[in-house]
């Protein structure tokens, strides 16, 4: 219990201090998260014709369309400028609400290495190497999940930056787990 519970933990670490560097230092996700100068009047624009919070989709169907509605926006927007738009009303960047949302992403971290231990605790025996590509898998299929399906839709900037951040994250986390499980017990 005391390996796994560290295993997690470092694990999880190991994962947050990627996932930090990729978004601050590194900055690889900056093709989805430009400067444009007109950002004051953008958002006076949304402000002004968005009903409330959410994400929106322009042009976008409305909730009650019919077939034939739905085609024929479909067809007028063949071709044209479209958006997908995440809205809120109040910018959450007060330290405090930082500091909770990392919180909050180093404790899912951990849990997610907390469960590939889980099924690792269940091999017998597994190799460093198993453990390794097992963590790597681990990686590509949360990437695939979610990043790549939400590409497939709406072809995100930094879809790169998603792929390196599974695959460079998951590899340190099962050169730590490697390690962990296959290092000789002290007598």
């Amino acid at each position: 219990m005391k390996r796994t519970i560290i295993g997690a933990i470092v694990g999880g670490l190991l994962i947050f201090i990627w996932q930090s560097l990729s978004w601050t230092i590194l900055d690889c996700h900056r093709p989805a998260n430009k400067y444009t100068p007109n950002e004051a009047a953008i958002l006076q624009a949304l402000a002004a014709n968005l009903p409330e919070e959410g994400g929106y989709m322009v042009p976008g169907m409305p909730e009650h369309a019919t077939k034939e509605e739905r085609q024929k926006i479909m067809e007028q927007a063949n071709g044209k400028p479209w958006a997908s738009i995440q809205y809120h009303t109040s910018n959450q960047g007060d330290t405090a609400a930082m500091i909770m949302n990392m919180v909050r992403l180093f404790l899912s971290n951990v849990i997610m290495v907390w469960l590939l231990m889980w099924i690792f605790n269940r091999l017998k025996l597994p190799s460093f190497g198993t453990i390794f590509a097992g963590s790597v898998f681990v990686g590509l299929i949360t990437f695939i999940n979610q990043p790549y399906t939400g590409h497939i839709w709406f072809d995100f900037f930094d879809i790169w930056a998603y792929l390196i951040d599974a695959l460079v994250s998951w590899a340190l986390c099962g050169l730590w787990l490697g390690y962990l499980y296959n290092r000789k017990p002290r007598s």
